[in-house]
């Protein structure tokens, strides 16, 4: 086997990023190229800050003092970046980035549960051709893919940090049947979810 696989998680808080939206909304700023979620090189302007704030962990202080004050610095960052069109695009109210964001929110809220595209569609208030449309271009999939990879990833959660066994991980993520999901999840991450640390059924 190769590496592990490590990330670092971070939520952006919505309220911090329209905030710095309206300081910079006078720049001179160009127009990302991304015009989807994508994967974009780290900048060491971002990962300073990040550095620090994964060094607050473990104290309560200076994660109460400091953290606020390096997060919305790693917010700013993000902003100025070449990804921070996409951020300030969903910060506008009435725009497609916007209802995109407010759908895929719904799927991962919703994501053990079946729903179609009409009521996505209709949650984003646009029309279902329109809907497809836009959230391909935003995301580079289809909303069911996207719903069925979300699910996955939460399947995996369950079964290397949970042991989970695989029957019930499998009804806990929304499948109906665990030999569909394993074909799935093998699919997805290329060994079946049996030998991802899981109980035996």
């Amino acid at each position: 086997m190769g590496e592990p696989y490590i990330a670092l998680i971070l939520a952006l808080d919505l309220g911090v990023v329209r905030s710095l939206c309206n300081q910079v909304a006078d720049a001179d700023l160009p127009e990302a190229s991304p015009q989807t979620l994508s994967v974009w090189q780290a900048d060491p302007k971002w990962l300073g800050p990040l550095t620090r704030y994964a060094e607050l962990t473990g104290n309560t202080m200076d994660t109460q003092v400091l953290g606020p004050s390096i997060l919305r610095e790693i917010h700013y960052r993000l902003l100025l970046s070449p990804i921070g069109g996409m951020l300030r695009r969903m910060m506008t109210a009435d725009s497609h980035a916007n209802r995109i964001a407010k759908a895929i929110q719904m799927l991962r809220n919703e994501f053990r549960t079946s729903i179609s595209m009409a009521e996505l569609a209709d949650w984003a208030g646009m029309s279902t051709s329109s809907f497809h449309t836009h959230f391909k271009a935003f995301t580079s999939t289809t909303p069911l893919q996207y719903q069925k990879d979300f699910c996955l990833i939460a399947a995996r959660t369950l079964l290397v940090q949970d042991g989970r066994s695989v029957t019930d991980t499998a009804y806990a993520v929304g499948y109906e049947s665990p030999t569909h999901f394993s074909r799935d999840y093998s699919k997805k991450f290329g060994l079946p979810p049996s030998l991802e640390g899981g109980q035996t059924d």
